[in-house]
């Protein structure tokens, strides 16, 4: 096992009837920004429950932030809450809420030239400071409402980066599965499959003797796997839900990372294909994670097998069978979720591989993977085979 720091300062409020709490974590006095989405909240009576539970507050609000938020939407969001001196944040909506609510948090006290190098510069600008923030989930899938990490999209140059620091974790997140109850079928789709290939980007590298970390991984993806067709056939069943929404924030509360070495060049490649073409960020992951695991079998091999073996149940057949197997098997749950798995089902071309590959050459990250061996030109490969 590898040296590790692990450092998670949130606090989760689980189950039915929860949002009211909100009220006792938020300072008292303090003058709150509410973010939010498209609207959904207004619907399935979220929104009222938060506007109760923030009664005796000041608010001010900030709604339309996009799924995959837009930089420039979230800079509107920066400058009125640095005119309104708000105090604290509270994030209702799902991930890309939660994403977007983390940046306007540490952009609202940047003190550099522009608040996007906190993403085009990560490695060497680094958020110091950021605005409290809470949130009120109401999508499982990212895992943001445990986690510090966040990704941007800038709408004028078609980037979608990464940022994250020790100071953008949520200080509670409050998780109540029936607020996904009105879910439309293709977010509960892509919640799943997001999940399941966060699980998959941290355990399937190589082995380093980590029996317990591989083991909770195991463990969420056999829960997805069990519980994911339940909530799509049945989006009301609260204990499949339960289970699905704790699975989701599982799945990258850096649990699993812990002591092992990940990988994230599915996510670094499928980035590039929501900024192109706004694909739905968890079926890029299915677009482009079966494509990798079969270029980078031999590499990858000896936790492939244990995937396969423990996952699946597929022990017969040579390695490389083995390994094809277990890819297929992976194929087939995309599919059973109703997640396309080909970019020809997105009508993409080799034309856009082509840009993808020279965007990676002219910005990187140009090592990922890993190992730090996957380069620009094999990201063209591992596109093609998934043309």
């Amino acid at each position: 096992m590898k040296n590790f720091t692990f450092y998670n300062p949130v606090k989760i409020i689980f189950g039915k009837g929860q949002i009211p709490t909100v009220a006792k974590e938020i300072p008292v006095g303090a003058k709150v920004l509410v973010t939010y989405g498209g609207g959904s909240i207004f619907k399935n009576g979220v929104y009222d429950q938060v506007k109760a539970a923030l009664g005796e507050f000041e608010v001010v609000e900030f709604g339309g932030i996009e799924p995959n938020p837009h930089y420039e939407t979230l800079m509107k969001a920066v400058a009125l809450a640095k005119a309104e001196s708000v105090d604290f944040i509270l994030s209702v909506g799902g991930g890309s809420v939660l994403d977007g609510t983390k940046f306007i948090a540490a952009a609202i006290r940047y003190e550099g030239a522009d608040p996007w190098e906190l993403l085009s510069q990560k490695a060497t600008v680094k958020a110091q400071s950021a605005v409290p923030f809470g949130a009120v989930l109401t999508l499982a899938a990212t895992g943001s409402e445990m986690n510090s990490g966040a990704v941007i999209t800038r709408e004028s140059t078609k980037e979608k980066l990464s940022f994250g620091s020790p100071h953008t974790f949520p200080k509670f997140s409050v998780l109540d599965p029936e607020t996904l109850f009105s879910l439309p079928p293709r977010q509960i789709s892509n919640g799943i499959v997001d999940a399941y290939t966060h699980v998959l980007e941290q355990y399937l590298t190589y082995p380093v003797n980590s029996p317990l970390q591989d083991r909770q991984a195991e463990a969420v993806l056999l829960t997805l796997i069990e519980e994911g067709p339940k909530v799509l056939q049945n989006p009301q069943d609260y204990d499949a839900m339960a289970n699905f929404m704790w699975a989701a924030t599982n799945a990258l509360n850096g649990t699993l990372s812990a002591g092992v070495v990940t990988d994230w060049a599915t996510h670094m490649i499928g980035h590039e294909l929501t900024a192109l073409h706004g694909i739905d960020h968890a079926r890029t992951l299915a677009v482009v994670l079966p494509s990798l695991l079969r270029y980078k079998q031999e590499s990858k091999q000896a936790k492939l097998l244990q995937y396969g073996e423990r996952v699946w149940s597929i022990t017969s057949g040579t390695p490389a069978e083995r390994v094809e197997a277990t890819v297929q098997a992976t194929v087939r749950f995309f599919e059973s979720v109703d997640i396309k798995t080909r970019l020809s089902d997105y009508a993409v071309g080799p034309d856009t591989i082509q840009h993808i590959v020279e965007r990676f050459e002219q910005r990187g990250p140009k090592n990922l993977g890993e190992r730090g061996d996957i380069q620009p030109r094999d990201v063209q490969e591992i596109l093609t085979m998934s043309l």
